[in-house]
């Protein structure tokens, strides 16, 4: 005779399976993903957010190419990668969804302001942030960004329909007001400067990352204390949401400086992260130390951290997906008790992404839980 305890799970077990949306942590085993498309995408504007967050030696070349269309060299090279990625989760048993394929190299406007075309939806990982069974359209800073989300509609719609929680934070003017024009790369040792205020709420997804009922946060040239705040208090009480203090002096996302890999478990980049300066719910992890990047430079243009390296994507608590070049780190892997699975992936960080940021798990098969 089935006790109650093993009725409820049966139930929770039933609930999980019918679930179209679900995914309330970085490791539970992977069932279905969006991928990014390189497609149809542009050259970023040249703009303050941009500066921001690329290295100082793509600067020239960066507004040279503002807002043209993607080289098609370097658009194949990265399909070529793409492809295998693709090929890797659909052999491992996870469904593949894609957006869109909407143009992004038309000049658009709204009231307050132009811009020479939008970017790419190469990377659903910024726009879209998935907390358990609720999918929370992002208010994104870069204003070439403005109308990316519109590639995921169609998922969204479809999501929705199937019971899924669909969001939208508030949608940013971008006014003027909110960027900081002055903003100058700070040298080593002095204080952060922000490419964003706290005029208006903003935020990327990408610079959060879910541990259940605990959700790890940088503020960012992307993402403002404003944004933050609405975060937090539209998750409630459920949910904490704590800072990551990072070392970057271009902050930008969290996945090239802390990337939980399992309970417990914690990948970093020594440059960016302080193990000892981490929230004090943190200090029972083991927090492990990627090794120093292998330079896979491919493409003229760079518009990411060399911590790249460490854009995992964990399949499940063991499996995880990591560029194929980076032996150091899939040894470390190896030695930390992980089973790496390699794809080259280097043409794709032209895109400002890797595995983690050209993905957004919609549905992992696992509960809501504490692991602190």
């Amino acid at each position: 005779m089935a006790t109650a305890e093993t009725e409820s799970t049966k139930q929770k077990e039933t609930k999980q399976k019918e679930l179209v949306v679900c995914s309330h942590n970085e490791w539970d085993p992977l069932e279905e993903v969006i991928v990014g498309r390189v497609s149809g995408g542009a050259v970023p504007p040249w703009h303050v957010t941009l500066q921001a967050a690329t290295p100082k030696e793509s600067w020239e070349l960066l507004k040279l190419l503002s807002g043209k269309p993607a080289p098609d060299a370097m658009v194949q090279a990265a399909q070529r990668d793409l492809d295998q990625f693709i090929h890797i989760l659909q052999s491992e048993g996870i469904t593949v969804r894609r957006p869109d394929p909407i143009p992004q190299t038309n000049p658009f406007s709204t009231p307050d302001w132009q811009a020479e075309s939008g970017y790419n939806v190469a990377n659903p990982r910024d726009g879209l942030l998935v907390v358990g069974e609720e999918i929370i359209e992002t208010p994104m800073a870069w204003r070439s960004r403005y109308f990316e989300v519109h590639a995921y509609r169609a998922l969204l719609h479809e999501y929705f329909q199937a019971g899924a929680q669909w969001t939208a934070a508030p949608k940013p003017q971008l006014a003027d007001s909110l960027y900081n024009e002055d903003w100058e790369l700070p040298e080593k040792g002095e204080p952060l400067q922000f490419a964003v205020n706290e005029s208006e709420c903003c935020f990327d997804a990408a610079d959060f990352a879910r541990c259940g009922r605990d959700l790890f946060v940088t503020r960012s040239n992307a993402t403002n204390q404003f944004g933050i705040e609405w975060l937090r208090r539209h998750l409630g009480e459920r949910y904490g949401v704590h800072e990551i203090k990072t070392q970057s002096r271009q902050p930008m996302h969290i996945d090239t400086t802390f990337v939980p890999l399992c309970p417990g478990k914690v990948l970093y980049s020594p440059d960016f992260l302080d193990p000892n300066n981490v929230p004090e719910i943190l200090k029972s992890w083991e927090f492990l130390p990627a090794p120093r990047p292998v330079n896979t430079m491919v493409q003229m243009i760079d518009l990411s951290s060399t911590w790249l390296s460490m854009n995992v994507l964990m399949l499940d608590e063991k499996r995880v997906v990591c560029e194929a070049s980076q032996e150091p780190l899939i040894e470390k892997l190896t030695e930390w008790g992980f089973e790496p699975i390699p794809c080259p992936y280097a043409n794709y960080y032209v895109y400002g992404g890797a595995f983690h940021c050209s993905t957004l798990d919609i549905r992992r098969r696992g509960s809501l839980q504490s692991y602190f």
